[in-house]
């Protein structure tokens, strides 16, 4: 009787903690958020110290480098605990830099320049006139493409990667996805400038990159179109990008008007030609890209097991 009622407890237990195949979803996200805490805690305790009087442009990019190393290696070690790779959580290497990449870089610079094109239309934007000349175009046009690969790698992997998939093995893609998106619009509220239509057409923007992730399988294309939607803003026309305006921007642009169309302090983002967009990129992209298996290793052969 005392055996049996052992029995019983410990396999109560087991099925607290494991599912059919492995640990529950809930419990390896768990392990892997102490994992980035902690990472993250360290990071800054040593990078308090070492960029003491360093200015703001290094910090930022130290920060982003950090940030991505930082998820990067908690994923690395779950994946060791799991028997997965990181191409498994969204950035396989050999698709690195290739061609979904550069399709989305086209999508998002084309993306951009119908937004503002369709506010110029509206009459709550203007193009300018041209700011920079001779090397200083080239110099800022490649800063800016450096730091915004870093800026949408760490964003994307970040909000997409690790958590997007074992949150998917818990309660399914979509279900999943909508958190994602959620956290992804939330995290832009520190922003200077930014506004509640801001905050939701970046959770519709994460929406989107779930929704690319998961007709192309990894996350090449959204990092592309994340990276060359925010170079297009900052660098080519030199609009706000969530509320902020940076130096070297090759045209001196200007927008006025109703702030539901021109975005007022947030910028394009804030527009609901913004929003209309993102819906039309959507319909787009579902007319152009084949439905693919999303990550077979764990979410199409497992039931939701939180």
């Amino acid at each position: 009787m005392i055996q049996a009622e052992q029995s019983l407890s410990s396999s109560t237990l087991h099925r607290v903690f494991y599912g059919p195949s492995e640990l529950r979803a809930g419990w390896r996200l768990s392990i892997f958020l102490a994992i980035v805490i902690a990472s993250i805690s360290a990071s800054n305790f040593v990078f308090r110290r070492l960029l003491h009087g360093v200015d703001d442009t290094t910090v930022f990019l130290v920060h982003e480098v950090m940030d991505f190393l930082i998820f990067l290696f908690a994923s690395w070690i779950m994946g060791r605990i799991e028997g997965r790779s990181i191409a498994d959580y969204g950035l396989p290497s050999r698709k690195m830099f290739r061609a979904q990449f550069w399709q989305g870089v086209v999508l998002g610079f084309a993306s951009i320049t119908a937004l503002l094109a369709g506010m110029r239309a509206a009459g709550v934007f203007y193009f300018g006139s041209i700011a920079l000349h001779g090397a200083d175009v080239w110099k800022w046009a490649a800063i800016y493409a450096f730091v915004f690969i870093l800026v949408a790698l760490r964003e994307e992997f970040r909000a997409r990667g690790y958590a997007l998939f074992t949150l998917s093995t818990g309660m399914g893609f979509w279900p999943a996805a909508i958190l994602s998106a959620a956290f992804f619009g939330y995290s832009h509220h520190g922003n200077s400038g930014e506004d509640w239509i801001g905050l939701f057409n970046a959770g519709a923007f994460g929406l989107l990159a779930c929704f690319l992730l998961r007709r192309t399988g990894n996350l090449w294309m959204p990092i592309g179109l994340h990276m060359a939607f925010d170079w297009g803003e900052t660098y080519f026309y030199g609009v706000a990008d969530s509320g902020q305006v940076l130096p070297g921007h090759l045209l001196n642009s200007s927008s006025s008007g109703p702030a539901l169309l021109s975005g007022g302090t947030v910028g394009p983002e804030g527009s609901l030609l913004c929003t209309l967009l993102i819906v039309v990129v959507w319909l787009i992209c579902a007319g152009w890209l084949r439905e693919v298996r999303y990550r077979k290793t764990a979410i199409q052969n497992s039931r939701p097991q939180l």
